[in-house]
């Protein structure tokens, strides 16, 4: 039973289950699937796609996570910026041509539920910390920003620049301002208007379900499709029949990184999301689990004509609101979108594109995170800088290339930062044992003839040397400064060297000997002593010369002859 329920973690979600739990799960799960029908439309245009593969993206998916997955309130689904990456990726290669648009949609969810699995299984899952939140945080606010550019032919009723370049777009869009469709603008800002109004009114209210009635009421009974503004038209009834996803290995290579990318990015969405209400709610989250779980989900639907999919935040928020309390209520859900695709479908046929593109420009407004820009300038401008960069890269070069830019910045400022790690001078305050920085404790005092140096970092080959530069620069100090004749290493913050580091340390001892100053290392973990001692370097420097605390190794060389 135990092995069902790891691999299944929804039984272990239904013990101790009660009609109360049920009729919470049953609410939830019928706010978030009649919230999911208007969504799964708007996102699938963003992808590219015709509003119908939304919603099977809004099924299979849903159930296979909703036995696999080992969050309760998630609620999987299509979500905006996986809908632009799936756009960036497949129309380059599909020339247009709509039929094999489709396949290569369905060909990309097929590789990203592969990649997530994979990861899955053999638990891969920290290379998700690779995507650090600055980068996160630039990469979406300018992919909201490609989004709301994407929607603008729907909200304008005009033909406008393919691709994801917002210049262009806006560009053409002021060129030929005569040629806006005025109905469809008006509409399109009606509805804006609309659920920006209904947002205000309560959060409880399903505004993207009243815009869609209020917009197909007005179209079937207005007659907007003869009116020239453009209806979403016939949709296929009936559930998503099982097929296999074409194999075209020309095609599968030049999506690798886009499907990657997608894996990588829809899970950091998915898992960020879950970890809220995990922590809420008290319960374990197992992320290589739900790598497991997604990757599952995004394979099995695309099967089942889904293309790629993740928690979306909203969606999640309104079921954690709702009250769900297991994967039951992502079981509902996706008895609304069956039960709608079977018998409900004609009724989209008047939909107006102009109402799907002003539920996706409220959607993504909030995408633009310009508060964490600012938080970031208060607190660290390093990080917004990789914000910015992001940010920058992904509007100018794309989505793939804009988040490889913001990972290798990242990577690069971590490399940075860790080869200048900060070294602090000690000084012990006065009546007492204990040792603090002399820059920021001014009545703290420097032992005589003593130099207590606390490295604030592992060391590694990257920083070895700031270590061995400060150290012999105390044996050349500045005039009027007396040499020191014990130099005290405090490596408490020291968690581990590598061969490099423990290189520079020999290599430093033989320094401060030969000019006849004493070394004395204070506080070091068991682990790199270890370390120290097989390398040799513990024997050279004699076991006398490691203390437990900084305040005995610097008592020792004070009774040292000076």
């Amino acid at each position: 039973m135990s092995a069902i329920r790891r691999f299944l973690p929804l039984a272990e979600q239904l013990g101790g289950y009660n009609t109360l739990r049920a009729r919470s799960d049953l609410s939830a799960g019928l706010t978030v699937g009649v919230m999911l029908i208007p969504q799964g439309m708007a996102y699938a245009l963003i992808a590219g796609l015709p509003p119908i593969y939304g919603l099977y993206a809004s099924l299979v998916p849903l159930v296979v996570y909703a036995l696999m997955g080992s969050s309760r309130q998630l609620a999987v689904g299509p979500v905006a910026i996986v809908s632009i990456l799936v756009a960036s990726g497949v129309a380059p290669l599909a020339d247009g041509d709509g039929e094999r648009y489709i396949r290569l949609s369905l060909l990309l969810a097929l590789m990203v539920g592969v990649f997530q699995l994979g990861m899955g299984i053999l638990r891969f899952g920290f290379l998700t910390n690779f995507l650090s939140h600055p980068v996160l945080a630039g990469f979406t606010s300018a992919a909201a920003l490609i989004i709301g550019a994407s929607q603008l032919k729907h909200l304008v009723g005009m033909d406008l620049p393919g691709g994801h370049a917002v210049h262009e777009i806006a560009l053409a869009l002021i060129g030929n301002l005569g040629d806006v469709h005025l109905p469809t603008l008006g509409l399109g800002l009606g509805g804006i208007i609309l659920l920006l109004g209904l947002k205000r009114l309560g959060p409880n209210i399903p505004g993207a379900l009243v815009l869609v009635v209020v917009g197909i009421g007005l179209s079937w009974l207005l007659g907007f499709g003869e009116a020239g503004i453009r209806i979403v038209g016939d949709v296929p009834r009936g559930l998503p029949a099982p097929m296999l996803p074409a194999l075209e290995w020309e095609a599968a290579r030049a999506l690798l990184p886009v499907a990657l990318t997608i894996a990588l990015v829809g899970f950091m969405e998915s898992i960020a999301i879950a970890k809220v209400y995990a922590t809420q709610q008290g319960y374990d989250l197992r992320p290589n689990q739900e790598l497991a779980a997604l990757g599952t989900a995004n394979l099995a639907g695309a099967f089942f004509r889904a293309y790629p999919v993740t928690g979306g935040l909203s969606r999640t928020a309104v079921n954690a609101r709702a009250g769900s309390t297991s994967g039951v209520s992502g079981l509902v859900a996706a008895a609304v979108v069956a039960l709608t695709l079977l018998f409900l479908t004609d009724l989209f046929q008047h939909l107006p594109n102009a109402i799907l593109a002003s539920l996706v420009m409220v959607a993504v407004a909030g995408l633009v995170d310009w508060k964490e820009a600012v938080h970031l300038w208060r607190i660290d401008r390093q990080d917004l800088s990789m914000m910015l960069l992001t940010f920058a890269a992904t509007l100018a070069l794309g989505i793939e290339a804009g988040i490889l830019v913001g990972v290798l910045a990242s990577l690069g400022l971590l490399v940075y930062r860790m080869s200048r790690p900060h070294v602090a001078e000690m000084g012990r305050l006065p009546g007492t044992r204990s040792f603090r920085n002399l820059a920021r404790h001014p009545e703290a005092v420097r032992p005589p003839g003593v130099v207590v140096l606390r490295i604030d970092a592992s060391l590694t080959f990257a920083n070895a040397q700031v270590l061995r530069d400060r150290v012999r620069g105390l044996l050349h100090p500045p005039s009027g400064e007396s040499r020191p004749d014990t130099v005290v290493l405090d490596f408490h913050p020291v968690n581990g060297m590598d061969s490099t580091s423990l290189h520079e340390l020999s290599d430093l001892m033989d320094t401060l000997t030969s000019a006849g100053v004493d070394l004395r290392i204070a506080g070091i973990h068991g682990p790199v002593l270890d370390r120290l001692e097989r390398a040799g370097v513990a024997e050279r420097l004699g076991q006398e010369r490691f203390h437990l605390e900084v305040a005995d190794a610097v008592d020792e060389a004070s009774r040292r002859p000076h």
